[in-house]
């Protein structure tokens, strides 16, 4: 039996790139990375399930990989 990982859809929780099909999320928001660069305070604000969680945790990593 091959024992590959099948991407999938999904529609619940943070999106995990290995293993469901998403699109970029960091371009869509680059204002973002300039407020916290400045130390500005923002919300991030959106319907359930648009991706405000996977957002965050991608430029969490970002800035973590940074440093």
């Amino acid at each position: 039996m091959d024992k590959r990982q099948i991407k999938v859809f999904d529609t619940a929780g943070p999106c995990v790139p290995f293993k469901r099909y998403m699109l970029p999320v960091l371009p869509r928001q680059p204002e973002v990375e300039v407020m916290i660069a400045g130390e500005h305070y923002f919300t991030l604000h959106g319907p359930r399930q648009s991706g405000k969680t996977t957002y965050f945790m991608a430029i969490a990593k970002e800035i973590n990989d940074e440093n």
